[in-house]
């Protein structure tokens, strides 16, 4: 990773609610070196239920009275009955947003599910989901997205429905191993402070450095235990050449999580930065020691042995990134296009349906779609 000279953001990160609090964010805003944002960040607006939404559950009628599980009911109407909504990772909605565009990523449609389920009453609590962290990049820029699910239960007397007394877990992405699953309770201020931070990393994924600034900067003060926002933030102040105010705001995760990969991969860009050579180098034989093979390793060491025309080795390395992130699109690209190079049509058609199947956006599935559709008319004509 080093060698490409990555910036590494966090998303969807949060620190344990049993440590002690982070000290005041404060301390690390400097306004003045930005513009104002483009748009008012409004973190209120992040839960908010619309008028539609409110028309939606009036048509649709959810009773106290009548003996059905209601948060069975709503979630087969959002995702299985007329609307259908569906996973799109491209942008974090509101929760408005989400059910006026009919789609969402995973923390947008959590916030919509919730949204919709305070209006009728009935008891949510997030979770935050331990090991379950997934990868992508934008560039040069590389983003860990973790996962957060919801648990609904319904407020009605148990002695009228008491299977609807059983917290309901609802899900929007199959995790790599659901019988390890472990979880987290968090806060709805974190959940608000997580969708902020997003913004301002798909900001930055953007080229809009300063929007995703007062992104950052909003989401620190919605919850000041978000570890994640510290690295987004000083990613922010390194891409506008703020080395010593990056180093500042990772340091922060640092005191908190000495271990955090995270912020020392992006401490140790800062420092070099500085000139302090040798504390850098400390951190990066730490950082090697701890995390030998990080995300995107294989890959990266994948495409330099395609390039050199060594494809079986490019293949063993592809497959490598697959086995340990069986949801990511590029990797299963890449090993259908070895598969290709070794004339192994078969092989190469099953990666790119995958590639499809577990892209997280309708771009890159379209993508996909189309590439398959060539390699099968081709497959036809021989």
């Amino acid at each position: 990773m080093k060698t490409v000279a990555a910036l590494l953001i966090s998303v969807l990160l949060a620190s344990c609610a049993s440590t002690p609090p982070m000290p005041p964010a404060a301390s690390l805003f400097h306004d003045e070196l930005f513009s104002p944002p483009s748009a008012p960040i409004a973190p209120d607006a992040a839960l908010a239920i619309s008028p539609a939404m409110r028309s939606y559950l009036a048509v649709k009628s959810f009773s106290r009275l009548r003996p059905v599980d209601r948060r069975r009911q709503l979630i087969d109407a959002l995702y299985r009955g007329d609307l259908k909504l569906e996973y799109d990772a491209a942008t974090t909605r509101t929760a408005a947003q989400a059910f006026e565009a009919r789609s969402g990523n995973c923390l947008a449609l959590v916030m919509m599910t919730a949204a919709f389920a305070k209006e009728l009453g009935l008891t949510v609590q997030y979770q935050a989901v331990i090991g379950d962290e997934t990868w992508d990049r934008a560039d040069d820029l590389y983003i860990s997205i973790g996962h957060v699910n919801l648990l609904l239960e319904d407020n009605v007397p148990q002695s009228a429905f008491v299977f609807a007394q059983l917290p309901l877990v609802v899900d929007f992405l199959p995790p790599n191993d659901s019988r390890a699953q472990r979880t987290r309770t968090i806060t709805e201020r974190t959940v608000v402070a997580m969708y902020l931070n997003n913004r301002a990393v798909e900001s930055l994924t953007q080229g809009q450095v300063d929007d995703a600034y007062w992104w950052a900067r909003e989401a620190l003060r919605s919850d000041p235990d978000l570890l994640g926002a510290y690295v987004t933030l000083g990613v922010v102040y390194r891409t506008r050449h703020h080395a010593e105010f990056s180093e500042q705001a990772l340091r922060r995760v640092a005191d908190r999580e000495p271990d955090n990969v995270l912020a020392m991969s992006n401490r140790i860009l800062a420092l070099r930065d500085l000139g302090r050579t040798t504390e850098a180098d400390g951190l990066a034989q730490r950082l090697a020691a701890l995390d030998p093979h990080p995300p995107f390793s294989y890959f990266h060491e994948g495409m330099a042995a395609l390039h050199a025309g060594r494809v079986q080795d490019a293949r063993r390395l592809f497959a490598k990134e697959v086995a340990r992130a069986p949801y990511h699109h590029e990797f299963e690209y890449w090993l259908a296009v070895s598969y290709m190079e070794l004339n192994d049509a078969d092989r190469a058609t099953v990666h790119l349906t995958r590639a499809m199947e577990v892209s997280t956006t309708r771009k890159d599935h379209d993508l996909y779609a189309g590439k398959l559709d060539r390699l099968k008319a081709l497959r036809s004509a021989q």
